[in-house]
């Protein structure tokens, strides 16, 4: 059985985690200033399909994988701000193209956002490490707990629900936000800009980060 002491204490840790300003959160507004509201849903849906797969990955026992090489999550750390800056460059360049009046700015397609999002999420090493050192103390034990296995796939379940709720709130209140004043001139292009710089800020602090 599941104790329903441990999993109630992660559904409150996990709010205050989801709530927390965090890398992915800020990924989730940018989109959204950037894109509008789907763009934000659909950053935030992205994002719990990384989760999904991080949690699959815990559950199965990749993470012993990694803990027997350690430097994966420095292959990974650099992987994900190549990513982020190549999301900087883009986005900065699709800015330009609200300098003509009677230019369209370039919105990357709802597809791509979703699959930008949930790389970004695979290639964060913090949330490795989430899974590695915080999930497994609400894991059960004794004769009549759950196994392991199906206890991190429930408790991955909760965080990717709990995570879901807040940020698609998040990217929907952003979108909703940029749509509606976007029509000023040139504030889309400024947007754009802002999430340029934010995608870059993330870049710069998976390098810096130890």
């Amino acid at each position: 059985m599941v104790d329903i002491h441990l999993v109630l204490a992660f559904v409150v840790a996990s709010a205050l985690l989801a709530l927390a300003p965090g890398p992915d959160l800020l990924f989730i507004v940018a989109n959204g200033v950037a894109g509008g509201r789907r763009a934000g849903v659909l950053a935030a849906l992205g994002m719990s399909t990384g989760l999904a797969i991080h949690t699959a990955a815990a559950a199965f026992g990749l993470g012993a994988l990694i803990r027997a090489a350690p430097q994966a999550l420095t292959a990974v750390r650099i992987a994900g701000a190549l990513f982020l800056l190549y999301l900087a460059v883009t986005t900065w360049r699709n800015s330009r193209a609200t300098h003509e009046p009677t230019a369209v700015p370039a919105r990357r397609s709802l597809r791509r956002t979703y699959l930008m999002a949930t790389l970004t999420n695979l290639a964060n090493p913090k949330v490795i490490l989430f899974y590695f050192a915080f999930v497994p103390q609400f894991v059960g034990t004794g004769s009549s707990a759950w196994p392991v296995t199906a206890q991190l796939l429930l408790l991955g379940l909760v965080f990717i629900v709990v995570g879901l709720a807040v940020d698609a709130t998040a990217g929907l209140l952003s979108g909703t936000l940029a749509e509606k004043i976007a029509a000023r001139p040139g504030f889309r292009r400024r947007m754009a800009r802002v999430s340029a710089a934010v995608f870059a800020g993330l870049a710069a602090r998976l390098i810096i980060d130890s």
